[in-house]
C-alpha cells in the first residue's frame, strides 16, 4: 500500500524494527492487489508515525491520512466519528488483526474507545475496498494491525503525562510490550495501554455561556485500558498460526450542549466493553495453493445511564433509565490463494458470521391521573429482547499481468442475511397511583426480512517507469441496514421498518504514485462516489400520533474530490511533507430541501516537518488545517449552518538520552484556538505533554 506519507525523519530510527514487527497474519486485503502483492490506492500509517504525531486514538491517526478526517455526535452520544472520503462509521468497516468489529445492535462505534499505542500499523482503504474482506467497506475500511516480536527478546514502554494552559494535569497514558520469538518459530507477546483522562480544557478564547462557564470542559472524563494477548507458531516462510486475545474496557460521560438549555438528556456510560478471541492461519497446501483461515468469537458489554438532571445523581423521572447491552459474534472466513503460473492469482473467500444481541432496560413510567391522585412515576425492569442474524459472503478475486507494465484486478461477491429473531417489548401502565398501578410488557415480534446484494469491482495498474505508476478502479458495493435501523422506535421518535434494505456505492478513482527525484515520494488521486438508496430518517404520519421518524432508502448523492502528499527529504537534517484533500459531498433528502449532510469539511490540510540541528534531538511542527462544515442545531426548528475553519499548530521536540530512551515534549494547538466540530460542542483549546519512552 501507498504510505500517508509520513514515515521519515526521525520515525526511521526503528523502521527496520518496525517492518519486521508487522504482524502479517492480520494485515487484510483491504484494496485492490495485482498478482505481484502490490497493492493499489489506500494508506497505511506506522505505529511509529502515530507515536511521532501524538495520535492516541484511531480518530485522531485519521488526521495523517488524505481523504478521511474525524468528527464529533456532539447531543447525549460524545462518540467520536470518522469519514473516508466522506463515508460515515456505518458505510466504513472497522478490524482488528482482520477481525471484524461489529456492534450487532446500531455499530456505533465510537473510535475514541481504540488506543493505538501497542500497533504496528493503520490500514485504510478509500473507495476500492477489497470483496475478500467481507460484508460492508461501501465507501472504505480500516484495519488495525498490531505487532509480532522478530527478536528473542523485545520490549517498549512508555508513560504520558498530559497538562492543561495552567499546566494543571488532565491526563495520563501508560503503554507496554513485552515479547519474544524462540528459533523454532514460536512467538509470545503482551501488550497494553491504560489511559485515564480528569478532564480536557477549553480555548481561553472560549465565551462562557449559562451552560458552560469554560476552563475544564464539563463531563469530558473518560478512562480506557486495553490488552492484547499473542501466541504463535511460524514453522517455515509460508506457513503461520496463532491465537489472540483482545480486550478493551472503557468508561466514560458526555458533555452537554453549550447552547442547548432545553437539554433533557443527562448521559453516562459506566462501562463500554469488548473482547476478542481469534485464531489466525496460513498453510503452503502445494507450490500454487496457500489456504488461510480466520476464525473469532467477539463480545460486546455496554450500560447507558440516564438522568434526571444534569448533576446525574438521580434516576426517578421517566427520561432516568439503565440500558444494557449484552451482545457477541463468532463467525470468520476460509480463503484459498492459488498461484496461476507467475502471472496471474486467484483467491476465493467464504465469509460468515452470527451477530447476537441482547438488551433490556431499567426505567420509570409515568401513571395515570386522576383528579384526587396526581400523575406518580412507577419503576419498571424490562424482559430481555433479542435479536439474532447471520451474514454470509462467497468472494472471489483474480488478478493478472497481462505485461511487465500493465496488471489487472477483478473482482465480485454474493452477500446475503438470515434473521432468526427480531424481538421488542412495548410498556403498558393501568392503574391510578403507584400503590395499585400494574405495568405489564407487550412482546413485540418483528418480520423477519433477509437482504442479499452482488458486489463487483475492478482495478488497474499501469507502470510508466520503475518509480511512476497509474492506476484506475471502479466498485460497486452494498451495505445491509443493522439492526437499530429497521426496528428501534428511537426513544418514541420513530417507527420500525423491517423492510428497509441496503444502501449502495459505486466508487471511481484515478491515482498516481511517483518519485521523480530521489528523497522525494508524491501521490495523488481524484475520486467520485454515486450512493444510491442511502438510509436516512424521513418523517411519517401515524393517525393518533401525528408524525415520527422512520428510516428509509430515500436519499441519494454524489461525493467528489482530491487529495494529494508528498513527502521529501531535503537533507540528513531536514524533512518536509504532508497531505491536502477537497472533498464535495451532496446528499437529497426529498422531504427536507435544508437537509445537508454533516462532518466533512470542505478542505483538510496536514503538513509537517522534522529538523535534527543536533544528532540526538528532532524539532517537528505541524499543523492541522479544516475548512467550514455543515452542522445542525440540536434545538427545533433544526437550522443546518457551517462551523468556522480552524488551524491547529503543534510543535513537539525528542531526544534521544540513548538508542533505547527517548524523551518528548510537546505543545498541541499552540495557538488556543476555540472551534467546533458540530453545533455547540467546543474543542479543547492548548495543552502540553511530557512522554517517555523505553525500547529493547
Amino acid at each position: 500500500m501507498a504510505t500517508a506519507g509520513l514515515a521519515v525523519g526521525a520515525a526511521q530510527a526503528h523502521a527496520a524494527d518496525a517492518d519486521a514487527d508487522v504482524y502479517t497474519l492480520g494485515e487484510l486485503v483491504v484494496t485492490a492487489k495485482t498478482a505481484a502483492g502490490e497493492t493499489i490506492g489506500g494508506a497505511v500509517v506506522t505505529g511509529e508515525t502515530l507515536r511521532t504525531y501524538n495520535k492516541q486514538t484511531v480518530d485522531q491517526a485519521l488526521a495523517l491520512v488524505p481523504g478521511t478526517n474525524a468528527s464529533n455526535t456532539g447531543g447525549s452520544r460524545n462518540e467520536r466519528l470518522v469519514y473516508v472520503r466522506g463515508f460515515d462509521r456505518f458505510q466504513t468497516t472497522l478490524s482488528i488483526d482482520g477481525v471484524r468489529v461489529f456492534l450487532p445492535a446500531d455499530n456505533r462505534i465510537d473510535f475514541a474507545r481504540f488506543l493505538t499505542a501497542d500497533l504496528a500499523e493503520v490500514q485504510v482503504s478509500k473507495g476500492y475496498v477489497s470483496v475478500l474482506d467481507g460484508p460492508g467497506g461501501l465507501g472504505g475500511a480500516i484495519n488495525l494491525v498490531t505487532v509480532k516480536p522478530s527478536r528473542p527478546v523485545e520490549a517498549d514502554a512508555q508513560v504520558a503525562s498530559f497538562f492543561n494552559r495552567r499546566v494543571a494535569n488532565e491526563a495520563f497514558l501508560v503503554s507496554g510490550r513485552l515479547g519474544g520469538r524462540f528459533e523454532n518459530g514460536f512467538y509470545w507477546q503482551a501488550s497494553g495501554a491504560f489511559n485515564d483522562r480528569d478532564h480536557f480544557t477549553l480555548s481561553k478564547k472560549f465565551k462562557p455561556t449559562t451552560l458552560e462557564d469554560g476552563g475544564p470542559r464539563g463531563n469530558s472524563q473518560s478512562q480506557d485500558w486495553r490488552i492484547n494477548l499473542k501466541a504463535g507458531w511460524q514453522p517455515n516462510d509460508t506457513d503461520e498460526y496463532s491465537i489472540n486475545y483482545t480486550r478493551s474496557e472503557g468508561e466514560k460521560n458526555a458533555p452537554y450542549s453549550v447552547r442547548d438549555t432545553a437539554n433533557t438528556r443527562f448521559w453516562s456510560w459506566p462501562y463500554w466493553d469488548i473482547d476478542s478471541l481469534a485464531f489466525l492461519s496460513r498453510t503452503r497446501l502445494t507450490d500454487q495453493l496457500t489456504l488461510k483461515t480466520r476464525l473469532y468469537r467477539n463480545t460486546f458489554d455496554n450500560l447507558l445511564s440516564s438522568f434526571d438532571a444534569n448533576t446525574q445523581s438521580t434516576q426517578t423521572l421517566p427520561r432516568a433509565f439503565d440500558s444494557y447491552y449484552n451482545d457477541h459474534a463468532a463467525g470468520g472466513n476460509v480463503e484459498l490463494d492459488w498461484s496461476i503460473g507467475d502471472t496471474s492469482r486467484l483467491k476465493g473467500v467464504f465469509y460468515a458470521r452470527q451477530d447476537v444481541h441482547h438488551e433490556r432496560q431499567d426505567g420509570f413510567v409515568r401513571t395515570p391521573p386522576t383528579p384526587i391522585n396526581p400523575s406518580a412515576n412507577a419503576p419498571y425492569s424490562e424482559p430481555r429482547q433479542t435479536n439474532n442474524e447471520y451474514t454470509y459472503s462467497v468472494a472471489g478475486e483474480y488478478s493478472t499481468s497481462l505485461s511487465d507494465a500493465l496488471e489487472v484486478v477483478v473482482g465480485a461477491s454474493y452477500d446475503w442475511t438470515d434473521l432468526k429473531t427480531a424481538n421488542d417489548v412495548n410498556v403498558l401502565v393501568t392503574g391510578t397511583t403507584i400503590a395499585n398501578s400494574v405495568i405489564s410488557f407487550l412482546p413485540v415480534n418483528y418480520p423477519l426480512e433477509d437482504n442479499q446484494a452482488f458486489n463487483a469491482q475492478a482495478a488497474v495498474l499501469y507502470r510508466l517507469d520503475d518509480t511512476t505508476r497509474l492506476h484506475a478502479s471502479v466498485s460497486s458495493r452494498a451495505r445491509f441496514p443493522t439492526v437499530f435501523e429497521r426496528f428501534s422506535s428511537r426513544m418514541g421518535t420513530a417507527i420500525p421498518n423491517p423492510d428497509v434494505k441496503e444502501e449502495r456505492a459505486t466508487n471511481v478513482e484515478v491515482g498516481l504514485d511517483a518519485e521523480p527525484v530521489a528523497g522525494m515520494k508524491l501521490t495523488g488521486a481524484v475520486f467520485y462516489s454515486d450512493l444510491k438508496n442511502a438510509l436516512i430518517q424521513i418523517p411519517v404520519a401515524v393517525p393518533g400520533f401525528g408524525n415520527v421518524n422512520q428510516t428509509r432508502n430515500a436519499a441519494d448523492g454524489e461525493y467528489y474530490g482530491f487529495e494529494a502528499s508528498a513527502a521529501v527529504a531535503v537533507n540528513d537534517a531536514f524533512d518536509l511533507g504532508g497531505n491536502l484533500t477537497y472533498m464535495h459531498r451532496k446528499l437529497t433528502d426529498p422531504t427536507n430541501a435544508a437537509f445537508r449532510p454533516q462532518g466533512v469539511p470542505d478542505w483538510k490540510l496536514f503538513a509537517y516537518a522534522n529538523w535534527r540541528p543536533i544528532e540526538k534531538l528532532t524539532i517537528r511542527p505541524n499543523v492541522e488545517y479544516a475548512d467550514q462544515r455543515w452542522t445542525v442545531t440540536t434545538t427545533t426548528p433544526l437550522a443546518w449552518y457551517k462551523t468556522g475553519s480552524y488551524l491547529i499548530v503543534n510543535l513537539s521536540a525528542d531526544y534521544a538520552v540513548s538508542d533505547n530512551f527517548t524523551v518528548t515534549a510537546a505543545v498541541q494547538n499552540l495557538g488556543d484556538q476555540d472551534y467546533q466540530l458540530t453545533d455547540g460542542f467546543p474543542e479543547a483549546g492548548r495543552s502540553f505533554y511530557l512522554s517517555l519512552r523505553a525500547r529493547y
